[in-house]
């Protein structure tokens, strides 16, 4: 398996070249008014029926956060869905884990539509 470092704004592969992406907690440092950009990338580089995870920190409105790195956001999961359809993703699972004393997560699992 291959594992590559760059920037999810714009992800150096060609057009449908990918199976799949996992971005587990790599969209939370994108604001509200930027997180659509990562989202297109990946939807660019899937080919059609490639799968997509999204892992986020979970709350019940788009809040702001302070994080170890730079500041972070929160999103509630419709949100994110809303989000990622608009993107062109189908929506296939959502998953949220709330645990005592740690901070809520989700994860969203999606596909680009068309041939498997």
């Amino acid at each position: 398996m291959r594992f590559d470092l760059g920037t999810i704004d714009a992800i150096d592969e060609p057009d449908a070249a990918l199976g799949g992406v996992l971005a587990w907690f790599s969209t939370i440092h994108h604001a509200p008014q930027d997180i659509d950009v990562p989202f297109a990338e990946f939807a660019r580089v899937l080919r059609p029926g490639g799968a997509l995870i999204v892992g986020f920190f979970a709350a019940d409105a788009v809040e702001p956060f302070d994080h170890a790195v730079v500041g972070a956001w929160r999103w509630p999961a419709e949100e994110l869905e809303r989000r990622l359809e608009r993107a062109g993703f189908e929506i296939l699972e959502t998953h949220r884990r709330a645990t005592r004393g740690e901070r809520p997560v989700g994860a969203i699992v999606c596909r680009r539509p068309g041939a498997v």
